[in-house]
């Protein structure tokens, strides 16, 4: 009787072992990999940007000091600019913040798969010739400031970018909007959304003289990097998150009334000259984004994909920038 029992036991135990090694998940062995991988990166990166070698950021900072020459009642707001070609910049520190919330916040995500993706995302943003197209935006808002003194780069002038959109003129700084290193969307007692600025950038406000609304950016916007082709990259899920309900409650209020709404992120506009492949893989990830956005009736179905959080209104991703 023993002797049946012994080869049972362990017939038992090599079954219990395959099962275990069966139920393992390898996606959380490819996190463990792409970790510290992309934290190498972002590092990377920020040595870059403090030795010059990021080609707008070098930009940023030359563009900076004309247009303080140009416009010293400005320097506030040019002096928060050219944080922009430094680790101090919004963009870098979101990349950070985005890294600390895998590391600290993993819950946060949908699934081992939606954690992944961001690591993916952060590695892919992080990559310096990417980085430096991105910093295209506020490289051209110095440009714009500088009333035609210096030229937009990796840009179309706004004029011809303006005609080839039929674009409304939202001023200088429409180059920013929508980006959620620089501001947020807010809703207004009349129940309309409306950009506002973070901190210094609220000066931009008195360069705008009057307030953009949603809907009215929706429909006739001009081009900007990050919104045809970084915003994929540049943004936490919790920000796409964001802007996917803002979108979608923004569609249906239109509906409501009848109405046609065009949603801002429905089509890339023209405007973008001298990008690096780079940005065009990016702009070709924006759009099977945008086609997950069209199939998938919810936000949670497509979370795993698009934006990896879950839905909770814990808004953890930005919060180092609300108190500016």
């Amino acid at each position: 009787m023993q002797a049946l029992k012994t080869p049972f036991l362990l017939l038992l135990i090599i079954a219990t072992t395959f099962s275990l090694f069966g139920c393992g998940d390898p996606i959380k062995d490819q996190i463990e990999q792409q970790l510290p991988i992309t934290e190498q990166r972002v590092a990377q990166l920020g040595n870059a940007l403090s030795n010059d070698q990021v080609r707008n950021a070098t930009l940023i900072k030359q563009y900076a000091r004309k247009v303080e020459q140009l416009k010293p009642q400005l320097s506030p707001l040019i002096n928060e600019f050219s944080k922009d070609a430094t680790t101090q910049g919004p963009m870098y520190k979101a990349l950070l913040d985005r890294i600390n919330t895998v590391k600290t916040q993993p819950q946060m995500f949908e699934s081992s798969q939606a954690l992944y993706n961001e690591l993916l995302n952060i590695y892919q943003a992080a990559d310096p010739v990417l980085y430096s197209d991105a910093l295209s935006d506020p490289l051209n808002v110095l440009a714009d400031m500088s009333d035609g003194q210096l030229p937009r780069i990796n840009s179309l002038s706004k004029a011809q970018s303006q005609q080839a959109n039929n674009a409304q003129d939202f001023g200088t700084g429409e180059q920013l909007i929508g980006n959620p290193n620089y501001g947020s969307w807010q809703t207004g007692s009349n129940g309309m959304s409306f950009w506002a600025w973070y901190g210094m950038y609220s000066m931009m406000g008195d360069l705008f003289g009057r307030r953009t609304y949603y809907n009215d950016w929706g429909r006739s916007r001009n081009y900007s990097y990050y919104n045809d082709y970084g915003r994929t990259r540049y943004s936490s899920p919790s920000q796409l998150k964001s802007q996917t309900q803002l979108d979608t409650r923004t569609k249906k209020s239109f509906a409501s009334k009848g109405q046609k709404y065009s949603s801002p992120y429905s089509k890339n506009r023209a405007g973008s000259s001298s990008l690096s492949s780079q940005s065009k893989t990016a702009q070709n990830s924006a759009k099977r984004f945008r086609s997950d956005n069209v199939k998938k009736s919810s936000y949670a179905s497509k979370s795993t994909k698009s934006s990896g959080f879950r839905n909770s209104s814990t808004n953890t991703s930005r919060g180092f920038r609300r108190g500016k």
